[in-house]
């Protein structure tokens, strides 16, 4: 189901804690909040999910306003489930009955409620093992118990708060795989909510860059990385160089380089330059530094005279602290709506 956020506010201790928050989540689609810890992403969750009161704005799921300062409600009459880190499967009873217990508790039968359960764990391929404990499970089988137990509680909308923070980064790829796979088999809108860029990049359809109870741009993966709306989403997102330029013709001269900026306007700029915008063999002098291997590609920091900032690198081939080096910058992005009284002085 679709969910709409007009406005959405919540205050603690006088302090807005959401600031006017609006978006429009498409049915079907996964949706990722990426901030950094304290930024009101976990708020945000529990507002949508009804467990918290909001103070202004409102929330519709649906079609259905479902929260505003003068309607509230019930989060088990949301049609959502909600994911934590933890995953809350009941330890005295099978997997099966995990899953069934939603549907039981709504009035299903025992025998509808096992159908229930047995076709969400079939989603997930976890029906062979609907007759274990929890506890003979893998935390990435685990994790599936608790998607299928959301399905079989009729969530047409799921909510994922970090599910991944506690796992280590080889469960932590191979789970990634399985939520894509539930995603595209059970067909709900997915809400999800992270700390890690990658683990954003790698599972959204369109991500909400949240900083200090807001949304900073909401886009997908590539144009957040490639087309960042403000200096902050820069350098929040990847490596990146913001440095001053001035354009012409679409053309920006940052110090002794020059750098195609596609559909820029004429003056002064504030251009981002990632590591895929350098080509390294030939054009300015740099002198490297923070040279480190990163499995299969090195990275450093560029020095180019007359540039205020250190380019970010990347390389296939070995890199040296102190090495001097040829490099070309072969576009970058001039940030929109910018003030560019600094590029000025």
């Amino acid at each position: 189901m679709s969910v709409s956020l007009e406005g959405v506010t919540k205050h603690f201790a006088g302090n807005a804690v959401v600031h006017d928050i609006t978006a429009e989540i498409g049915d079907g689609e996964f949706f990722v909040i990426l901030g950094p810890s304290g930024c009101g992403k976990s708020t945000l969750l529990r507002l949508i999910a009804g467990l918290d009161h909001l103070d202004g704005g409102q929330i519709g799921i649906g079609g259905a306003v479902l929260s505003s300062p003068e309607r509230h409600v019930a989060p088990e009459k949301r049609s959502v489930g909600l994911i934590f880190q933890s995953y809350a499967l009941w330890p005295h009873m099978t997997v099966r009955e995990n899953v069934a217990f939603p549907a039981e508790s709504a009035g299903a039968t025992r025998a509808r409620a096992r159908q229930i359960a047995d076709d969400s764990l079939a989603v997930v391929d976890l029906l062979p093992l609907a007759d274990r404990a929890p506890a003979d499970l893998s935390g990435g089988q685990r994790q599936r118990v608790a998607l299928a137990r959301c399905l079989a509680g009729g969530a047409g909308t799921v909510l994922m708060d970090e599910p991944l923070a506690n796992l280590d980064p080889h469960l932590r790829d191979r789970m990634e795989g399985e939520i894509r796979s539930f995603h595209r088999k059970s067909g709900t809108t997915t809400l999800y909510i992270t700390h890690d860029q990658r683990e954003a990049m790698s599972l959204a359809d369109r991500i909400a860059v949240m900083w200090d109870g807001a949304f900073l741009q909401v886009a997908t993966p590539r144009e957040i990385h490639d087309r960042p709306a403000s200096e902050q989403v820069a350098r929040f997102i990847g490596r990146a160089a913001v440095v001053t330029g001035q354009v012409t013709a679409g053309v920006a001269t940052i110090g002794p380089m020059r750098v195609p900026v596609p559909d820029a306007p004429d003056g002064p700029a504030r251009v981002v330059l990632r590591p895929g915008n350098i080509r390294l063999g030939d054009g300015v002098s740099a002198q490297l530094t923070s040279v480190c291997y990163r499995g299969g590609l090195w990275e450093a920091s560029a020095h180019v005279a007359g540039v205020e900032e250190a380019l970010p690198i990347a390389s296939p081939t070995p890199l040296q602290d102190g090495q001097v080096i040829q490099l070309t910058a072969t576009h970058g992005w001039a940030l929109p709506g910018q003030d560019l009284s600094r590029a000025r002085g």
